[in-house]
């Protein structure tokens, strides 16, 4: 699980980011230096990217990436030829996508999946039989605070399936100072970092920047009553997700709790969350989009009811997203969280 070293490359790799948005182009920029990128995406994405982009954030000066120094396109041909495939759509796309790249991948193509939820790895690998499909994780938030700069507003390293095939994309992404884990563990992983995308929808709902809103106890109680009944769904299920920090999942759920001084002190010793750093739910809200909700609450309401369990506090939240799904972009209930935690408790109580 430790930082590779990186190794020669007789060749520049060739990198298709498929379903590019804040997370994809985020990665696209930090890559094209060192391989050959290509960012599949919307009409919008490529408007908004025709003069180049620019990456910030991670402790890093901005990184201009001029137009001629990456490649992007619009239809699902433009992943001929590549090495590696990050898909990084949503959740609910993610069939469609393995649709759409299967007959045009390369024969030796690799496919990683960089997206939350814990079953696209499997949709991916049903759909592209032929090929081998990774699970990856991406521990840190992108928003998009311009039309075509993206910043990475929280630490952490990229998680990737062991595999010897993955290792020119691993050498890459190295040189380029992207932190990189190679895990043998990656469906408990992926369980902890449903743990951790549980707050998405709180974030959101709160309409405060991520740094605000953890360092407000109410709001980090709200996440303490889902991660609670998230670990107690995962214990009927046997699953025991990984530890991605110096805290055990169950132990970070405690320190949620701790007054809001304290916290701070501690969170601020292992994640680094800046002014800048949002939700990706939040960025859906905003923007008038579908929210990958069904894949985070929603995964959680599956796993406890396989084992006669409730989780009312994530069903009520996914009940709250969708209300602020159907108003108009942006003019969706900002909730307290004094009061939101009071919606929660009682959806809790009343079960």
């Amino acid at each position: 699980m430790s930082q590779p070293a990186p190794r020669s490359r007789p060749l520049r790799t060739r990198i298709a980011i498929f379903g590019a948005g804040s997370i994809g182009g985020y990665l696209g920029g930090r890559l094209a230096a060192f391989a050959d990128v290509t960012l599949v995406g919307r009409p919008a994405l490529a408007d908004a990217l025709r003069d180049g982009l620019t990456v910030t954030g991670a402790g890093r000066p901005p990184t201009v990436v001029e137009s001629g120094r990456l490649t992007v396109a619009t239809t699902p041909d433009a992943v001929a030829g590549a090495d590696f495939v990050l898909v990084t759509v949503k959740s609910a796309a993610t069939a469609e996508a393995g649709r759409e790249l299967a007959g045009r991948l390369s024969p030796a193509a690799l496919v990683v999946s960089l997206q939350n939820g814990i079953r696209n790895p499997a949709v991916l690998r049903a759909a592209l039989p032929a090929h081998t499909v990774l699970a990856g994780m991406v521990p840190f938030n992108v928003v998009r605070t311009e039309p075509a700069v993206f910043h990475q507003g929280t630490s952490g390293a990229l998680m990737i399936d062991a595999n010897p095939r993955a290792l020119p994309l691993v050498d890459v992404l190295v040189e380029a100072g992207v932190p990189i884990q190679v895990r043998e563990d990656m469906p408990e992983v992926q369980h902890a970092k449903l743990l951790m995308n549980l707050n998405n929808a709180i974030n959101a709902l709160s309409g405060l920047p991520l740094r605000d809103q953890l360092g407000r106890r109410d709001y980090r109680a709200c996440l303490a009553l889902c991660q609670g009944e998230a670990l107690a769904a995962f214990r009927a299920e046997g699953i025991r997700p990984a530890k991605l920090g110096p805290a055990s999942a169950a132990r970070t759920r405690r320190l949620l709790s701790l007054p809001d001084p304290l916290f701070r002190r501690l969170a601020s010793s292992t994640l680094r969350v800046d002014a800048q750093a949002r939700s990706s739910m939040w960025e859906d809200l905003e923007r008038g989009r579908p929210t990958e909700i069904d894949s985070v609450q929603g995964e959680i309401l599956a796993i406890a009811e396989r084992n006669g369990l409730t989780a009312p506090a994530n069903a009520r939240l996914i009940e709250l997203i969708r209300e602020a799904e159907a108003a108009p972009p942006g003019k969706y209930r900002h909730w307290s969280g004094a009061d939101l935690l009071a919606e929660l408790t009682r959806a809790v109580a009343a079960a």
